[in-house]
């Protein structure tokens, strides 16, 4: 009697859009899976056939992965060596992928990650910032207004922002960085490793008026990674100034409502992120006791 196979999910990042950027380990675990999960199994099925590797393909995407998760993990407990494939890149990134692993994990069952390229760290490198960390967000919104409020929330972070956006939006994208971020530099990478890979850097004016005039002559097509820049000196610099100055005017308030110095220093510091001393000083000029 031979002994049961030993099931797991095996995570299977593809190529962006050069087939010569598939890992022989890749084409490994889809020759050996027992079936090919796909968040879309047309895009998966040209794929496989570009390698002449034969697998039965299941479509699993956002519409179907909440009701077949949990199948797909009882049968990778029987034994069954299941490959995941997202349309392009590392499954999990803003897909259904993160879902299933989830379920896998919540389940006991083993789960292997291959290797492999993403849209979000080759823009990053390829955006030319020189800031050594960055911030992924996933889809940018898609309404003005969650555009702004998330913009304006992360205004303060040390990180360049990274953003999925579709051409069809991405004008309008760029009008709510300029509106937050007028000062930044941004890169927007329009289909990565593909045959017509393009990348725009500049200022978010410069780059803005360059999409708009092209989207006037006809739609922009092609997947968009946007990427803005941190924070300039100057930009730091006046968020720094407009803290301050929200600072003084909450110090006048405390002070008028007869707040002792100790808590008004303390809500300095925690609000606005000022140093011992210069929330001390602010509040001994303001006070005068």
């Amino acid at each position: 009697m031979e002994p049961q196979t030993q099931g797991k999910l095996i995570i299977c990042p593809t190529p962006l859009g050069n087939l010569g950027d598939m890992t022989s380990r890749a084409l490994d675990a889809l020759k050996g899976a027992s079936a090919v999960c796909a968040e879309d199994t047309r895009v998966t099925g040209k794929l496989l056939s570009a390698f002449h590797i034969e697998k039965r393909l299941e479509r699993l995407d956002e519409a179907t992965i909440g009701k077949r998760a949990e199948e797909i993990v009882e049968r990778i407990a029987a034994g069954e060596v299941i490959v995941y494939c997202s349309d392009a890149g590392m499954p999990g990134v803003s897909d259904p992928g993160l879902r299933l692993v989830r379920t896998a994990h919540e389940a006991g069952v083993p789960v292997e990650v291959l290797p492999g390229g993403t849209a979000v760290a080759t823009a990053y490198v390829a955006s030319g910032t020189i800031n050594p960390r960055f911030y992924f967000g996933g889809f940018f919104p898609r309404k003005k207004t969650e555009r702004l409020s998330l913009l304006e929330s992360l205004r303060a972070l040390d990180a360049a922002l990274i953003f999925y956006e579709s051409p069809n939006r991405i004008v309008s994208a760029l009008e709510a960085v300029k509106d937050i971020f007028p000062r930044r530099d941004v890169a927007v990478c329009r289909e990565l490793t593909k045959l017509h890979e393009e990348i725009l850097r500049g200022s978010v004016f410069q780059v803005y008026e360059t999409l708009k005039e092209r989207e006037e002559q006809g739609a922009l097509k092609g997947e968009i990674v946007l990427v803005i820049d941190s924070a300039s000196a100057s930009e730091e610099a006046e968020v720094a100034e407009g803290m301050l100055d929200s600072a003084e005017q909450r110090a006048a308030l405390l002070v008028a409502e007869g707040k002792s110095n100790k808590d008004i220093v303390h809500e300095l510091r925690t609000t606005y992120k000022l140093s011992r001393n210069a929330a001390y000083e602010l509040v001994l000029r303001i006070s005068g006791r």
